[in-house]
């Protein structure tokens, strides 16, 4: 009446098998072809000679001043500068910037203009925020500004 049925192998092993055979040699592979890149990769930087800047250095255009706000001390005598620089050059390094602040009255003449050196140093690429204690400020002054006059260029 029963007959005995065939004794079935389990499917689910040989596939689960073939699975992990597929995965372990596409890692093999791509671990082979990471190891090769990256030691080509390696070797040839560091036989490469750096670079030499394209251009010579020019502070005019590469400083941008992002902002600068003034206000006074607490006295309310001197003029605070808050400044925002970035170096835009990709090979400058730069320091020792100088800049100029004027004072302008209601008739347009110059009430005062001062100089001075931010002592900081701008890394290519970098942008420092720089508090500056001016000068007295003087009385009558309608608006007033800030630039850039000059930088110390070193090759980064």
């Amino acid at each position: 009446m029963f007959e005995a049925s065939p004794e079935a192998k389990p499917l689910g092993s040989k596939g689960l098998w073939l699975g992990i055979v597929v995965v372990a040699v596409a890692v093999a592979v791509g671990a082979y072809f990471y190891i090769h890149n990256k030691g080509t990769a390696g070797q040839s930087s560091a036989a490469a000679v750096p670079a030499q800047p394209a251009g010579e250095a020019d502070a005019l255009h590469d400083l941008k001043v992002q902002r600068a706000t003034m206000d006074k001390d607490r006295t309310g005598t001197t003029a605070v500068w808050f400044v925002s620089i970035e170096n835009k050059s990709a090979n400058y390094t730069y320091s020792n910037i100088q800049y100029e602040t004027t004072y302008v009255g209601a008739d347009n003449n110059s009430i005062l203009i001062n100089k001075g050196t931010i002592a900081e140093t701008i890394p290519p690429g970098g942008q420092k925020n720089s508090e500056i204690n001016d000068a007295l400020y003087p009385a009558g002054t309608a608006w007033f500004k800030f630039r850039i006059t000059g930088a110390t260029p070193s090759v980064q």
